[in-house]
């Protein structure tokens, strides 16, 4: 059979509940005149009755839209080709009873009207429509307030349909406005949130009971609370945990942000508000209401002793949510990402009630997102989620969102290229990441870019390695073999050596191998003219960092940052500060309630249910939730007792000069990217080479490179013996037998 072609509506059949098709499609189906039809279609369905069309063409369809799925109470889609099959026609005995949902156009007349009325009127109308059980019956053509009717169940056994005649007996169940009812309607079709199920849960216990079990709490002789405050970074996903539990609680949401508000004559402002605070309280007499202020640190900031006109705004706020009384069905909820500029008195029981706090996600959590994320897209099987939510440490649900934009165009510009497949593979993942870094790290304090750096670049030092690894790399990478022998990760990390050791670029090899996110700082990030200033910096150095655990936070030169106590000469210097600061810090005095990731979780030894890939992002979670604070200097001498103790740097590694075996390595690791000559005897410079560091090796390879080329005049091809023993003999070690000798008597 062909396919028809969806026309529009003819304006004869409108309210007539008619379709319109051939009369050899109608003997196909078997179809009499007036038979009930429901009719398919890609967002929805339509129950109708079969008429022919006046002009007895075939390949034509066309129909009314009286009872439908709620899906298509916009408008039926445009330019659709049915197949025959989407046409079956159902059986539809008369019913002896229906319970509906009236909606209407204002609430004014849901006020004034007499619930007998509307029981009249609905009835009258719905005499002789077939009807569906969940759909919606449009009663628009009438002209009158009721535009349309919900089916909410019909007494029915064995079909889902049915005709409604006089007898049919009508129960409304409940009447609402248009506003509300689309409302829902939007909320239903939203996508599933990911990561957010144990924050949303918690929202919506604290709205479901005084939204719509406010007579529950004048009962007990409790008032409902009044407002509700989200706290987290920002791209976390606040305005949208809002926007989905409010239409899972059937709440219409008003919304309201900043420049809404704020005018530029005095009281203008304080006008806006109360009209918005008049808004909610006639949106909630159609249904529960939320009335939603994003970025309340903005209009609502601490007050200060002048008078600005933020202060009269503040003070109008809290005298309109003094104001709200248990007949006022609406809740406030406010959201923002800086609480402690808020003013105080807005975050007292009363007001604010309850601080719902949605810290950044955490591996599982990523998880969930990136799957929901992928979800619609073309991804290969081969994608390796729980990988990508390892190597995605403080990305939040925004950055997360970029990073698998940023790899769908990718995939796209390698299919315009020739390659036809437009699928997202990993490599498209690894790429993305190059440029998508984390929100919480662009405006950060040092700095984040990490060049990696490889194990195999670092010539020697094996044991330095395997000592590096097991405290940095391990918990990260095995955090499992940790809880099951109830270690616990260290708190810190000293490297201390002679200059040009390879202290810095041991801790970048690190945390290259770790996949965590990377912090330097250096003096000039920290010290400010300003008192105070330095200490507050290095606080919110901390906060940045556990913002994105697990993370290595590199205090390069620390003798330089954070002297010692014994040795200054002044009690209350800069540095003195910036290590008490640096202690309680490392302590955990400094972490704040609203810096939590996730929520709370105990691992436990029983009742493994879970995947092992679960378990493990569950682990890596809890073991990695302090920030790891390395640190490298070569003075340790000048550094404070207090900070060398177990607890704060756990681990205090001695990183020595090479000895004639690790020279050769180093020697190796610097000349496998250059053209050396076959003379060239490595073993030979390596025993010539004492007191030389890795920095000075590495000197040594590039001075006999340069003597290369202006011996051949800029032709040279290769690197020679004589080249390398003349720039030994014009090099000097920058290391001394009193210096080494200096650093093992530190050691020891």
């Amino acid at each position: 059979m062909q396919p028809l072609r969806l026309l529009s509506e003819d304006p004869l059949d409108r309210g007539s509940q008619r379709c319109r098709l051939g009369p050899n499609l109608m003997s196909t189906l078997g179809l009499s005149l007036g038979s009930p039809l429901l009719v398919s279609v890609p967002e929805g369905s339509c129950l109708c009755t079969a008429w022919p069309r006046p002009d007895l063409a075939e390949g034509f369809l066309q129909m009314d839209l009286k009872c439908f799925s709620p899906s298509l109470i916009s408008q039926l889609p445009k330019h659709l080709n049915l197949d025959p099959s989407q046409l079956t026609a159902i059986p539809c005995p008369k019913l002896k009873g229906v319970k509906v949902t009236v909606v209407v156009q204002s609430i004014d007349f849901k006020k004034q009207t007499s619930p007998r009325l509307v029981h009249e009127l609905v009835k009258d109308m719905l005499k002789g429509v077939y009807v569906h059980r969940g759909y919606v019956i449009n009663l628009e053509d009438f002209d009158i307030e009721i535009k349309y009717v919900i089916i909410d169940g019909i007494n029915a056994d064995s079909t889902s349909a049915g005709l409604i005649t006089s007898k049919t007996g009508v129960e409304i169940v409940g009447i609402q406005t248009v506003r509300h009812y689309r409302n829902q309607l939007q909320d239903q079709q939203r996508v599933p949130l990911g990561g957010l199920d144990e924050v949303s849960a918690s929202l919506r216990e604290v709205l479901q009971l005084p939204l719509l079990y406010p007579n529950t709490l004048s009962s007990l002789g409790v008032s409902s609370p009044r407002g509700v405050l989200l706290v987290g970074p920002p791209g976390v996903g606040k305005t949208l945990l809002v926007h989905r539990v409010a239409g899972e609680v059937g709440a219409i949401l008003v919304m309201v942000r900043g420049p809404e508000v704020v005018g530029s004559r005095p009281g203008e402002s304080e006008e806006k508000l109360r009209a918005v605070f008049d808004r909610a309280r006639s949106a909630a007499e159609e249904g529960p209401c939320v009335l939603f202020l994003d970025e309340l640190d903005s209009l609502f900031p601490r007050r200060t002793g002048s008078s600005a006109p933020e202060n009269r705004l503040v003070a109008q706020l809290l005298t309109l949510m003094d104001g709200m009384n248990q007949s006022d069905r609406f809740l406030i909820v406010g959201a923002t990402n800086r609480p402690d500029s808020l003013d105080p008195a807005l975050r007292r029981p009363g007001r604010f009630d309850r601080e719902v706090i949605i810290g950044a996600p955490t591996s599982q959590q990523r998880k969930a997102i990136l799957s929901v994320l992928c979800e619609r897209m073309p991804v290969c099987p081969g994608v390796d989620m729980a990988e990508l939510a390892q190597r995605t440490t403080g990305y939040v649900g925004a950055d997360l969102g970029a990073l698998c934009r940023e790899a769908a165009m990718h995939a796209l510009q390698e299919s315009a290229k020739g390659s036809g497949e437009q699928s997202v593979d990993m490599k498209h993942f690894q790429e993305a990441l190059k440029s998508v870094r984390p929100s919480c790290l662009r405006s950060s304090l040092g700095r984040t870019e990490l060049s990696p750096v490889l194990w195999e670049h670092i010539g020697g030092l094996d044991e330095i390695k395997i000592k590096l690894r097991q405290c940095i790399e391990w918990p990260m990478r095995y955090p499992e073999a940790f809880v099951r022998l109830g270690l616990c990760r260290p708190r810190g990390v000293l490297l201390y050596g002679p200059p040009g050791c390879a202290k810095t670029t041991l801790v970048k090899a690190a945390a290259t191998s770790s996949h965590c996110a990377f912090l330097s700082v250096s003096g000039a990030d920290l010290y400010s003219p300003y008192v105070g200033d330095s200490e507050k910096a290095l606080a919110q150095l901390f906060r940045q960092a556990r913002a994105c655990t697990p993370c290595i936070l590199f205090l390069d030169e620390i003798d330089s940052l954070i002297g010692s106590r014994s040795n200054s000469q002044t009690p209350n210097c800069v540095q003195t500060r910036l290590l008490s600061v640096l202690l309680n810090e490392m302590d955990g005095i400094g972490l704040k309630t609203l810096e939590r990731r996730g929520t709370e979780k105990v691992l436990q030894a029983e009742g493994g249910q879970e995947s092992h890939t679960q378990e493990e992002l569950d682990c890596q979670d809890i073991c990695n939730k302090d920030v790891m604070v390395v640190a490298a200097t070569n003075r340790p001498d000048c550094l404070d007792s207090a900070l060398l103790r177990p607890g704060r740097l756990d681990h205090i590694i001695y990183v020595p000069p090479p000895d004639q075996q690790a020279r050769l390595a180093i020697l190796k690791a610097c000349t496998k990217n250059m053209p050396i000559d076959a003379d060239v005897c490595l073993e030979e410079l390596a025993a010539k080479s004492e007191f030389y560091s890795g920095a000075d090796l590495e000197n040594l390879c590039k001075e006999a490179a340069l003597l290369a080329l202006l011996d051949e005049n800029m032709e040279a091809s290769a690197i020679k013996h004589t080249h390398f023993l003349r720039s030994l003999s014009k090099m000097s070690p920058s290391l001394t037998a009193q210096q080494i000798h200096t650093y093992q008597t530190l050691r020891r």
